[in-house]
């Protein structure tokens, strides 16, 4: 029972209550929408989630699946299909400058397996080749008719070796016998007076064996071609610096063995792996393959070998050269009266309007296989 008097008390003590009541309710409600919503506590995974619903087959949230693999850009300045590259020029043999011939260089020389200390020629890692190196200078600008001369034999005699080095000018042409001994000392002189040089390959020659090049070595036609590259290997290591090689030895000229393609071909292949250039000392005969090559188009010292006959031969090569552009001449063996008048026939080719040139600048291009041409 409620007491009377209070300000509580009776019907009246109980409306103030409620009013009281509410009027804290509204204040509080108040100072909530003051401060705001408050923040949710993060969520705490406790364990697995079960899904009633499993996910469908080969459902892979986006965020997991993999990126597509990266292209790489393709620079402006290169086309998407670049044009072929032309090849490089091809070898070309001579020296467009004078001056004395540069000594053996290893980079153009190899080991040759059959021998300690001996090596054999090649075509050095940056591209250079024995035909251009040891080259001697001619000017390409030159526009007469050129003329050469081959004097073989070199090294066999050291007097009328060194008269041909000597009394003779640069642009003669010296072939080298292997089987000179001691020719440092001629080689060295040789290349300071300007001459380059071929090396002799003995084949087997016409009139075989009664003319023998000495068949222990020389390349024969009774010998499987792989036997003969042997034997031409053996020679190419007898001495260094040389231009090319030459089947004229004396006066034996490979006839026999020349006049068989099978066995001349893979020694011309050879010779133009190696960088060097042939001279095939039958006159008259069509341009080979593989190699740059010529062959010689008069033999000035063959018999018989009088001063007259010298000097008609000569002079029949010096016409030659007028009328064709070129020509060449080969002297077997360096005989006193042979040196004098080709040494007297050099000294007038200038009044002809003929140019001598050594034998590096007269070879021609290898002709198509078959072809002869």
């Amino acid at each position: 029972m409620l007491r009377s008097g209070g300000f509580l008390a009776g019907w009246r003590g109980l409306r103030r209550f409620w009013v009281l009541v509410l009027l804290v309710l509204s204040a509080g409600a108040g100072v909530i929408e003051m401060l705001g919503p408050q923040p949710q506590p993060e969520m705490v995974a406790m364990g697995p989630v079960t899904h009633t619903d499993p996910l469908p087959a080969k459902s892979v949230p986006p965020a997991m699946k993999p990126a597509p693999p990266a292209v790489k850009p393709v620079p402006a300045n290169v086309p998407a299909h670049p044009e072929p590259q032309p090849k490089p020029p091809a070898m070309r043999p001579g020296r467009t400058t004078a001056g004395p011939i540069v000594d053996p260089d290893p980079s153009l020389q190899e080991p040759y397996p059959g021998g300690k200390n001996l090596s054999l020629p090649r075509i050095s890692e940056d591209g250079r080749a024995p035909m251009a190196t040891y080259a001697a200078g001619f000017d390409p600008s030159n526009l007469r008719p050129r003329v050469g001369i081959l004097i073989a034999g070199i090294g066999m005699s050291q007097a009328e070796s060194l008269s041909a080095i000597k009394d003779l000018p640069g642009g003669v042409t010296l072939v080298i016998s292997p089987y000179a001994s001691n020719i440092s000392h001629l080689l060295e002189v040789a290349r300071m007076t300007e001459h380059e040089y071929l090396l002799s390959i003995p084949m087997e020659p016409d009139g075989y064996p009664v003319n023998d090049p000495d068949d222990r070595h020389a390349l024969m036609t009774s010998l499987p071609s792989t036997e003969n590259l042997d034997r031409l290997r053996w020679v190419l290591s007898r001495l260094a610096g040389y231009v090319g090689v030459t089947n004229a030895l004396g006066q034996m000229h490979g006839e026999r063995l020349s006049d068989m393609p099978s066995q001349l071909n893979p020694v011309l292949t050879e010779v133009a792996h190696r960088g060097l250039l042939f001279v095939d000392a039958r006159t008259g005969q069509p341009l080979l393959a593989d190699a740059w090559n010529r062959s010689v188009d008069v033999q000035i010292d063959a018999d018989p070998v009088d001063t007259a006959t010298l000097d008609q031969r000569l002079d029949a090569l010096t016409q030659m050269a007028l009328e064709k552009g070129a020509a060449l001449g080969l002297v077997s063996v360096p005989r006193p009266t042979t040196l004098a008048r080709v040494a007297v026939w050099t000294n007038t080719l200038a009044e002809k309007g003929v140019a001598l040139a050594p034998v590096s600048a007269l070879v021609r291009p290898p002709a198509q296989q078959g072809t002869g041409q």
